[in-house]
Parts: C-alpha cells; sequence; structure tokens
C-alpha cells in the first residue's frame, strides 16, 4: 500500500535509541521510553494560506527530525510503526 500524507502532515518512521548509557548500563525494554527522533518517509504538498497559496514544508523525504514526545498518530502500513503528524510537532532537523 502506498500512502501520501496530506496538506502539512509527514509520515515517518521512529528511530530506536541506544539500549545503553553513556556511562555502560543496559537498558531493558521496559524502561526505554518511545524515541522522540524519526526519519521522514513522505511529506504532504503543504499548507494553504489565506489567498489559496500552497506554502512548501521546510521538512522533506530522509530528512531526521526531533519531535515532540505525544505528538503524531500512529499507523501500521505494510507491517510497519509508523507516525503522521503535522509539520509544527516537528521540533528541528538534526544535521548529519
Amino acid at each position: 500500500m502506498k500512502f501520501r500524507p496530506l496538506h502539512d502532515r509527514v509520515l515517518l518512521e521512529r528511530l530506536e535509541e541506544d539500549a545503553k548509557t553513556a556511562g555502560g548500563i543496559i537498558i531493558p525494554d521496559t524502561a526505554k521510553e518511545k524515541p522522540m527522533r524519526g526519519k521522514i518517509v513522505a511529506v504532504g504538498s503543504g499548507a494553504r494560506d489565506e489567498s489559496g497559496k500552497v506554502i512548501p514544508l521546510d521538512v522533506k523525504e530522509g530528512d531526521t527530525v526531533l519531535f515532540s514526545k505525544w505528538s503524531g498518530t500512529e499507523v501500521n502500513i505494510n507491517g510497519k510503526e509508523l507516525l503522521v503528524m503535522k509539520e509544527s510537532d516537528i521540533m528541528g532537523v538534526i544535521a548529519a
């Protein structure tokens, strides 16, 4: 199944965090929080302003982003757990 987000929404895949702290302590799965980093899989065409003009999104496919903890709606597409959220829920792009 193909999925294309509408307007100012993006589809992203969560990126797993390390299972070990900097000090070498291994964190069990039950104590882990859901990661707040993700990779953009698909983007919508953009939001519209009052005059109807499309304003393109600042993010693009392949960007690694940081998003707020409780944002987005979890969806299952082709057996993958993905998130659909508005671009405004994204806090920033992580530069490589």
